[in-house]
């Protein structure tokens, strides 16, 4: 318990400094929460980070927020999952009330339209990288099954244009396939 309670502010402070200085969206701060919740704290393995960021992103709502809940949860239970959504949201519930108080002043600013015209290429890196990382991940495990999956659902989304909706279900079914062949061969 002693433990739990000391984890709780560590986990806050991380969340919140990580949603603080996340621009781009969901995938980026999943990115982040790898590096400072497997590679630096060593609080999840990294098979297990990549299941719970395809729970948050299989939820409904805002995967930031839903990655924090997943992880919170699987690092402290509830208290767990409460801090560090609260500590996700506080930062942009922050900024977007402070830009709306001066959303003129904003919206015809040449230095802050150029501004976060450059941070849209920075957020298409960050997005790229995850990508890299978490194929990188799969083709690690040599599972031609993943790879297959993996390859499948690209070329279905990027060439065939199937809403990604039908491939996040599609895929969470065969999982679950994979799951259950897999435990019925365990028993044998």
């Amino acid at each position: 318990m002693e433990e739990k309670k000391n984890l709780l502010p560590k986990l806050f402070w991380s969340t919140l400094y990580l949603s603080a200085f996340t621009f781009g969206g969901g995938y980026v701060i999943v990115t982040l929460m790898k590096e400072k919740f497997v590679d630096r704290y060593h609080w999840i393995e990294e098979d297990e980070m990549l299941d719970l960021v395809a729970i948050a992103q299989s939820s409904p709502g805002a995967i930031a927020v839903n990655g924090a809940i997943v992880v919170g949860y699987k690092l402290a239970g509830i208290p767990g999952a409460i801090t560090a959504s609260v500590a996700t949201i506080l930062p942009p519930f922050f900024i977007i009330s402070l830009i709306s108080v001066f959303y003129t002043a904003f919206r015809e600013n040449f230095i802050v339209s150029q501004m976060l015209s450059g941070m849209q290429a920075g957020v298409g890196a960050v997005i790229a990288s995850v990508v890299w990382d978490m194929a990188a991940g799969v083709a690690q495990e040599k599972s031609g099954s993943s790879l297959l999956i993996m390859a499948g659902a690209f070329i279905a989304t990027c060439f065939f244009n199937v809403n990604v909706v039908y491939v996040v279900i599609v895929c969470g079914l065969i999982g679950v396939v994979r799951t259950f062949l897999g435990k019925r061969k365990e028993q044998k």
